[in-house]
């Protein structure tokens, strides 16, 4: 297998916004008497399109005072609190060095909008390693749908077999597998309590496996 490009996602593969942004919501539903659950979470996990339909039946649930515009903001700036204290996730900064040191193209392909993937790269300074930054803004429809993946390896100029996929949930791994690319599975501390079926090989970090070792197994 002759890999050209490795297409990450983002959320809680590069950086783990998953479980703030889960710990924030499940802090807000609590004050109203709501246990959120991981359960009831999952339909969102790397996928924008269960978001709306989740939140819109959510409401019948919850305290009959709570009011999404007032609770939104202040729910936001605690995401961006728990967000801010977060590293890039072990691995990641190695795998990005070796991928430029073999001359491999890198790529993005992320359910989140565009202004957020972008935002934290460039905070991280690590946006310029990345040829290609697709997300929900460049589709009509985003993971498990494969087109966010299908976009990036038009993007950058490569084929389904030229190319591996990192993911860290259920949804990502079925967007991959879909477009046909070899998915590499690494669950964060939220995402490792699913079921993540379908990828070809599942570490605990991408510390587990450098990047040379990886390329060497699908090479032999």
């Amino acid at each position: 297998m002759s890999i050209k490009a490795l297409v990450f996602d983002f959320d809680g593969l590069i950086l783990d916004t998953e479980g703030p942004v889960f710990q924030s919501w499940h802090e807000l539903f609590q004050d109203y008497g709501y246990n959120l659950t991981l359960d009831d979470w999952q339909v969102c996990i790397g996928s924008q399109e269960g978001t709306d339909f989740f939140f819109s039946n959510l409401g019948d649930k919850l305290d009959a005072s709570f009011d999404m515009q007032v609770e939104a903001p202040k729910r936001l700036e605690r995401e961006l609190e728990l967000i801010a204290s977060q590293p890039l996730l072990p691995g990641v900064l190695e795998y990005i060095q070796q991928a430029t040191e073999l001359g491999l193209k890198l790529g993005i392909a992320s359910s989140s909008p565009c202004k957020w993937v972008l935002g934290h790269l460039e905070e991280r300074g690590i946006r310029h390693h990345f040829e290609c930054v697709l997300a929900a803004d460049d589709v009509s429809i985003t993971k498990p749908d494969p087109s966010l993946y299908a976009t990036a390896l038009h993007c950058l100029e490569v084929s389904t077999h030229q190319a591996i996929a990192f993911e860290d949930s259920p949804n990502g791994v079925l967007a991959a597998k879909r477009a046909g690319i070899y998915c590499v599975a690494v669950p964060n501390p939220l995402t490792r309590q699913l079921q993540i079926e379908e990828a070809d090989l599942q570490l605990n970090s991408l510390e587990e496996l450098p990047l040379r070792e990886l390329l060497a197994r699908l090479d032999g």
